[in-house]
């Protein structure tokens, strides 16, 4: 039953892909979508098993057979369905299925309906493939994989330049993770000899702290790419190109929670590296930082949630690197399914506008779209974190973790986040007050083809959207029990050094006012960006527009607004520096080395160099008797200078 989690998606997307003629756009849709509820309903009996039926200290080991034997080298298809890996299941599955569903909608009259239902449930597939995997090679398949179809589903509209660059951005970008992940599978093998779980987490303990750090700051490494971090979070925004729902799947349940899914699991490599612990809280924090900025200034429905995204992972990775693996992986699964909601509410938005993505072309929806509002301020609630949805049992738990932690990485981390925490209010608000409360903007045509939904194409929308708001609702609350003082709800899965247990300074040590901060601070950028949105817009526009007396006025905050929508000029930090440096280091590796040194000592320059001497030689045969007189002369003497010169040598 556990491997049949696996297999049902792959078989739909092989039907659909390769049948997708015969069975036509509704067999595929129907096919891929039974294909994922299968794999959920087994998801959810395995969740059962696991948890109440089973020892959670003892997980579902399964060996298909052997993959490499080759020397000391032996890795079989194993899969491991243990507490960690059977809830990242929940999730995929079940986030999954819904978008599937409500693709049916918003891709209704589009093209190539069957290819694009194939990849997604291929994108399914291999993420289950990546979580359930028994040893680091298996998990690198499915990691693979869903790079492959990550860059497929990017540049779907292939016809389009931009979506086209997209997709390759995130997949070389994704593919530096990937290279550095395999350095450090292969300080794995050379250390230990083995890259399955079970035997190098019971090994780490032993090996040298200096290689520890290594193997876990290449291991993070890998999962930055992945999960966006700082510096390779720069494809994210970028794949907002992709349909809308391919932006939730890769945001929500997919690819960037492989990196975080690869940090939990390798929680017995991190514990034992401080070093890496700390970087991981830097790199957490600052990222979490910088996303919530630039998101202030975005004006592209997508970008803003994308941001929030990029941010909210930050939190996740702070998590990580304070070492509370199980609050990480609650925010992780909550966060997957609100932000969900978000993604696929936006994708009403602008599929009711023709596509629009611009917020400034937007306003005055809430009479055309209320329950699209009315879910979309579900979503946006949870993610501020505010009482009592599900961001905030995990998101103000990390802060306070942080905090409690007493040491400068939780202080910094502390003041980033709850930095970071009354951004998200301040944009999240802006989102929704532009979108819904202020005047109409729009081309007239885009407002009177808003039309409301009936028959399947309501329920494809409704029952997905009304199921997303429900968990984004109650889950929080259900699940808080799990990362309680005194639970063991995940077993053996993730392991937790004496050194790294805060739970108890966050829950009864800190002050009042600590606790309440990250809350107080989201009311208060939610108010203000509700205010100067709605009220008072012009005073931001003065900010940023010169007046026709002073032209001057504003510079600074143009200035600020630039820096910040260049999200802090990364990516021409990376063109001018990183792709061109790379692209001219190519261009004279090849002038000098592979049209210079190599063809000169190479096949090319010995034939050359021999037909250049056959040639000089040939010159000598002038056919003249006194020249080879000459020949013969200088032959001679030079014959008797290398007869008699050892014995000059040896009277001298």
């Amino acid at each position: 039953m556990f491997i049949s989690i696996v297999i049902f998606p792959f078989l739909g997307a092989i039907l659909s892909g390769f049948l997708g003629r015969k069975i036509g756009i509704t067999g595929s849709q129907w096919i891929c979508c039974s294909s994922l509820l299968i794999s959920a309903v087994l998801s959810s009996i395995g969740f059962y098993e696991i948890f109440f039926k089973l020892d959670s200290s003892y997980p579902v080991w399964l060996n298909l057979g052997n993959w490499i034997e080759s020397e000391l080298l032996n890795v079989a298809w194993e899969f491991s369905f243990d507490p960690l890996s059977i809830t990242f299941c929940i999730m995929i599955t079940y986030i999954t299925s819904l978008i599937l569903i409500y693709t049916i909608y918003y891709l209704s009259g589009g093209p190539h309906v069957q290819r694009f239902f194939s990849y997604m449930t291929a994108f399914a597939g291999f993420m289950l493939l990546l979580v359930t995997g028994g040893n680091y090679f298996v998990m690198f398949v499915g990691w693979e994989g869903i790079g492959v179809i990550s860059f497929l589903l990017i540049s779907y509209y292939y016809t389009r330049i931009q979506a086209v660059k997209a997709g390759l951005l995130a997949f070389t970008m994704n593919r530096a993770g990937d290279m550095i992940l395999s350095i450090a599978f292969f300080a794995l093998f050379t250390l230990i000899g083995s890259v399955d779980y079970s035997l190098v987490f019971s090994l780490i303990p032993y090996l040298n702290e200096n290689a520890i750090t290594i193997i876990a700051l290449l291991l993070f490494g890998g999962a930055c790419a992945k999960s966006a971090q700082l510096p390779l979070f720069s494809w994210l925004p970028g794949s907002m190109e992709a349909p809308t729902p391919v932006s939730a799947l890769l945001h929500a349940a997919t690819l960037v929670t492989a990196g975080i899914f690869l940090l939990l699991r390798s929680s017995p490599i991190l514990s034992y590296s401080s070093d890496a612990l700390l970087i991981i809280t830097l790199i957490g924090s600052l990222t979490a930082f910088i996303a919530g900025t630039t998101a202030l200034v975005q004006n592209d429905l997508k970008r803003i949630i994308a941001f929030s995204t990029i941010s909210q992972l930050g939190y996740m990775v702070i998590a990580i690197g304070l070492a509370q693996w199980n609050i990480a992986l609650l925010h992780t699964v909550l966060h997957a399914f609100f932000k969900a909601l978000l993604f696929l509410s936006a994708g009403v938005i602008i599929h009711s506008l023709n596509d629009e993505q611009d917020i400034r072309k937007m306003g005055g929806l809430i009479r055309f779209l209320p329950f699209t509002y009315s879910v979309m301020l579900i979503g946006t609630i949870a993610l501020l974190g505010l009482p009592w949805l599900s961001g905030f049992y995990s998101k103000d738990l990390i802060l306070e973790l942080a905090y409690g932690k007493y040491e400068f990485s939780g202080f910094f981390a502390f003041v980033l986040g709850t930095i970071t925490a009354s951004l998200t209010a301040f944009y999240s608000v802006r989102l929704i007050n532009v979108i819904y409360f202020t005047t109409p903007k729009g081309p007239q045509n885009s407002y009177l083809n808003i039309h409301s939904l009936s028959g399947i194409e309501y329920l494809t929308v409704i029952l997905p959207l009304s199921l997303l708001s429900l968990f984004a609702i109650f889950l929080g609350f259900i699940c808080s029990d799990a990362v309680n003082l005194g639970s063991d709800f995940f077993g053996n899965s993730l392991f937790y050094h004496p050194q790294n247990i805060h739970l108890i300074e966050a829950e009864f040590s800190l002050p009042l006012y600590i606790k309440l901060l990250p809350t107080i601070l989201s009311i208060i950028g939610g108010i203000l960006a509700f205010y100067l949105y709605h009220y008072s817009y012009d005073s931001i526009r003065d900010l940023l527009l010169p007046s026709p007396i002073n032209k001057n006025e504003g510079v600074w905050g143009r200035i600020l607004y630039t820096f910040l929508n260049s999200k802090y000029f990364l990516d021409i930090f990376y063109n001018d520096y990183i792709i061109k440096g790379g692209m001219n280091l190519g261009y004279y590796t090849s002038k000098l080395l592979d049209k210079g040194v190599i063809e000169l000592v190479g096949p090319y320059g010995l034939s050359s160099t021999s037909y250049k001497a056959s040639h000089n030689l040939s010159q000598l045969d002038t056919g003249v008797i006194t020249t080879y007189a000459l020949y013969i002369t200088l032959g001679l003497i030079s014959l008797l200078v290398l007869l008699f010169t050892p014995l000059f040598n040896i009277y001298l």
